[in-house]
């Protein structure tokens, strides 16, 4: 509502990527970063491209991933989803994580902005351990500090 949305606010820029019923990463980078070079480095170092398959929307830094890794895209004004092809899966973390920061927080500086961020990654990732377990692995990561 109001205001321009996405890549063309002077919001800071967040990238994710997530496993599909697994853990989700995610972090603040310059804007100076949305780009294939950067992306690539970001994929190459978290993804086993030779097992993975990558679902992005049409942002153009992501054109040339399919000589990298089988890549498919989503036309957001088109369609959502074409049968298993869906970018569902990490926009369900960005609504949390816009959420949480919205409700909880209501404002947070870019200084801190990536503890907050791996505050959400966490909790998502935890999402479906006991609550008892991620206590204990709440306070046993506290302590290693």
């Amino acid at each position: 509502t109001g205001g321009p949305r996405g890549r063309g606010t002077k919001k800071t820029a967040v990238v994710g990527m997530v496993e599909r019923g697994g853990n989700v990463k995610a972090k603040s980078v310059a804007k100076s970063e949305l780009n294939f070079i950067d992306f690539l480095k970001m994929i190459r170092k978290n993804i086993n491209v030779a097992e993975s398959l990558l679902v992005t929307d049409e942002y153009k830094a992501y054109n040339r991933m399919n000589k990298v890794i089988p890549h498919y895209s989503v036309n957001h004004s088109r369609e959502y989803v074409n049968g298993d092809i869906h970018t569902n899966t990490i926009e369900s973390f960005w609504a949390i994580l816009k959420r949480g920061i919205m409700g909880q927080f209501h404002w947070v500086s870019k200084k801190h902005l990536n503890a907050y961020i791996d505050e959400f990654c966490y909790r998502y990732n935890a999402r479906e351990i006991d609550n008892s377990v991620v206590f204990t692995m709440t306070l046993s990561n506290m302590l290693r500090g």
